[in-house]
C-alpha cells in the first residue's frame, strides 16, 4: 500500500467577538472667521462639530498606553487648532482640512463630519454640511 502525502491544513482561531469602535463628539462649539460673505470677514460666528471616529476593529485598548486609542481631547485640540489658523471661506474646506489632519492617524478608518452655522440665516437652527470620510 502507497503512502499518501498529507497536508496539514491549521485553521486561525477564530475571534469571539466582531467590534466596531467609534469616538464620538457632540456639539462642540468655536467662535471663528468663517465665510465668504463681507460681513462674515469681519466678526467671529459660531461653528459646531458633530464627529464620529470609526477605529481599526483590531486596536485594543491599554491604559498604559494612549496610542491605543483615539484621544478624544486630541481630537478637538487639532479641530481647534484647523479652525483658528486662518479665516476659511466654506465648511467644505474647513472639513477637508480636518479630514487630512486626522487622517494622519493610521487607527482612524473612517470620520463622519458636521459642521454647522447655528447664527447665520434667520428661520432656521442652523445650516451647514455632513460629510463621511473612509479610508480606503
Amino acid at each position: 500500500m502507497k503512502k499518501k502525502n498529507l497536508n496539514i491544513i491549521n485553521f486561525k482561531k477564530k475571534d469571539e467577538y466582531s467590534y466596531r469602535r467609534k469616538v464620538i463628539i457632540k456639539d462642540l462649539i468655536f467662535n471663528t472667521f468663517i465665510g465668504l460673505h463681507e460681513f462674515e470677514k469681519n466678526r467671529k460666528q459660531i461653528i459646531k462639530f458633530n464627529i464620529e471616529i470609526y477605529t481599526n476593529n483590531k486596536l485594543q485598548p491599554d491604559e498604559q498606553d494612549l496610542n491605543s486609542i483615539i484621544n478624544y481631547e486630541d481630537v478637538i485640540n487639532k479641530i481647534e487648532t484647523i479652525t483658528n489658523k486662518k479665516h476659511y471661506l466654506l465648511l467644505e474646506t474647513l472639513a477637508e482640512d480636518i479630514f487630512s489632519n486626522l487622517f494622519e492617524n493610521k487607527n482612524i478608518i473612517s470620520i463622519k463630519l458636521k459642521i454647522e452655522k447655528p447664527e447665520i440665516i434667520k428661520n432656521t437652527s442652523s445650516v451647514g454640511i455632513e460629510v463621511v470620510k473612509k479610508r480606503k
